[in-house]
């Protein structure tokens, strides 16, 4: 192959990466930056004012497809404090 060649493969290659660049890199304006932007937020007062806290842990996210999904997920955010008592992971202070 001759040198003019790989010069003109690889200055084509570095234009492709260039121009996709940032497809899949960090970006500012999604619902994933704006949660981890409020639990840093939240971490950091967290942290500067002494409060013991942390996240819980293997948090899996669901998208709501139905009315019914909806009602039903609602329904459990309502109403699953009022079970805290009496589950199994419950520690009295």
């Amino acid at each position: 192959m001759h040198q003019d060649q790989d010069t003109d493969a690889m200055d084509r290659v570095s234009a492709n990466q260039t121009k996709y660049k940032n497809q899949f890199a960090p970006q500012s304006k999604n619902l994933a930056s704006i949660i981890r932007g409020y639990k840093s937020a939240v971490t950091t007062y967290a942290r500067k004012n002494g409060i013991i806290f942390d996240w819980q842990p293997r948090f899996h996210d669901h998208i709501i497809r139905s009315m019914d999904e909806y009602h039903r997920i609602s329904n459990y955010i309502l109403n699953n404090p009022t079970k805290w008592y009496n589950d199994k992971f419950y520690q009295r202070r």
